[in-house]
C-alpha cells in the first residue's frame, strides 16, 4: 500500500472519530446550530470510511465513485465543526469571579448595590449590580470594551434569524434605542417589556408595546424577551431537560441586577434560586454559544469578560452606564 493510501486511511478514520464527538458534544449541549449538518457528517464519514477498508477501486458503476468522492469531500468540514463546537461547548461555562460577595448565608434583604459595581454570589448565581446612571440598548455595532463609560455589556433581545448584516426588523419583539422606537414583525405573547428612561427602570407585563413607545417618546430604551417572573410570580415555564447557563435581567429588593447561573444546570434549579431571592420582576436574556457574550467593568476600571465569545451575528445589547 502506497504512503498516499495509507494517510488516506488514517485521514478517514480520524475524522470519522472526530464527526461522531462532534455529533455527541453538540447533541448532549443542546447547542444552537442547524442539526443536519452534525448528523450527516458522521454518516458521510462512515460511508467514506467503509468503501476505504473495502476498496474504492472495486467501484464500478460511476455513481458509486461519485458518492464516495462526495463522502470523502465533507472530511474536510469536520475539522471546523468540531472547533466551532468546542468552543461554543467552552463559551458555556462561566468564569470565577473572586471579588464576589459570599452571600450563601447572607439574609437576602443585604443583598444590595453599592457605591461601584458589585458581584454576589451563592451556590447557585452570580447577582451583578452594575453602577449605571443610563442604560442604552445598542444596536448594530458590538459596544467597545474601550468606552469607560460602560459597566455592563450583555446580549438583550433574541434575534429572529442569523444575520451577518443588521436590521431592526430581525430583533424578536418592540423595541427602542436612543429615544427611537422599532416595530418588530416577530411579538411574542409570552414576552415582557423592559424599559429606562427618565433615569427609571421598569417591566411590563400586559401592555408591552405601549411602554416601550412610551420609553422611546422620553428619550429612553427598552426591549422585549421572554417573561420569567411578574410581581414575584414565576410566569416562565421553560422546559430544556439538559443543562445550561442562565441569565435574566432582574428587580431584586427594589434594585435593578443581573443574575447569571455560576454553572450549568437546569432551568427549574435557576427559577428555584431567584424564587428563594425574593426577585420580584425578571425577563430572560439571551443566552447560548456567542450569544452569552458579556463582559462588566470591575472598580479598578479593568474589563472582566464572563463569555468571551462574539459572534459576528449578534446585533443587540443592553450596556450600563455610569
Amino acid at each position: 500500500m502506497s504512503i498516499r493510501k495509507r494517510l488516506t486511511g488514517i485521514w478517514l478514520m480520524s475524522m470519522t472519530l472526530l464527526s461522531y464527538g462532534a455529533y455527541t458534544t453538540f447533541f448532549v449541549a443542546q447547542m444552537s446550530a442547524p442539526y443536519i449538518v452534525y448528523w450527516t457528517l458522521p454518516i458521510f464519514q462512515s460511508i467514506a470510511l467503509i468503501i476505504y477498508l473495502w476498496g474504492p477501486d472495486k467501484l464500478e458503476k460511476a455513481p458509486f465513485k461519485i458518492m464516495y468522492k462526495l463522502c470523502y469531500a465533507t472530511s474536510f468540514f469536520v475539522l471546523p465543526a468540531f472547533i466551532f463546537i468546542f468552543m461554543g461547548l467552552i463559551s458555556q461555562y462561566h468564569v470565577s469571579i473572586p471579588e464576589s460577595i459570599d452571600a450563601t448565608e447572607m439574609p437576602v434583604e443585604q443583598i444590595l448595590p453599592g457605591d461601584e459595581t458589585i458581584i454576589y454570589k451563592t451556590d447557585v448565581v452570580y447577582i451583578f449590580f452594575p453602577k449605571y446612571s443610563e442604560i442604552d440598548l445598542e444596536c448594530g455595532k458590538r459596544p467597545s470594551k474601550s468606552d469607560d463609560s460602560i459597566t455592563w455589556c450583555c446580549g438583550a433581545a433574541f434575534q429572529h434569524a442569523v444575520e451577518l448584516s443588521f436590521n431592526h426588523d430581525n430583533i424578536e419583539g418592540d423595541h427602542a434605542s436612543y429615544g427611537e422606537f422599532y416595530d418588530s414583525p416577530y411579538d411574542r405573547d409570552a414576552d415582557g417589556a423592559f424599559t429606562f428612561s427618565n433615569g427609571q427602570f421598569h417591566y411590563e407585563f400586559e401592555n408591552k408595546t405601549e411602554a416601550v413607545k412610551k420609553a422611546a417618546e422620553e428619550g429612553g430604551c427598552g426591549f422585549m424577551q421572554l417573561a420569567m417572573i411578574d410581581d414575584t410570580c414565576p410566569v416562565m415555564d421553560f422546559d430544556r431537560p439538559r443543562a445550561r447557563c442562565y441569565r435574566t435581567l432582574a428587580e431584586l429588593n427594589g434594585n435593578l441586577c443581573v443574575i447569571d447561573s455560576v454553572k450549568m444546570m437546569h432551568f427549574d434549579e435557576f427559577m428555584d434560586e431567584l424564587d428563594r431571592l425574593g426577585v420580584t420582576n425578571a425577563v430572560y436574556m439571551d443566552m447560548g454559544a456567542g450569544w452569552n457574550y458579556s463582559w462588566y467593568r470591575k472598580a479598578d476600571g479593568k474589563v472582566r469578560t464572563l463569555f468571551g465569545l462574539p459572534v459576528p451575528w449578534s446585533h443587540n445589547w443592553i450596556v450600563f452606564r455610569k
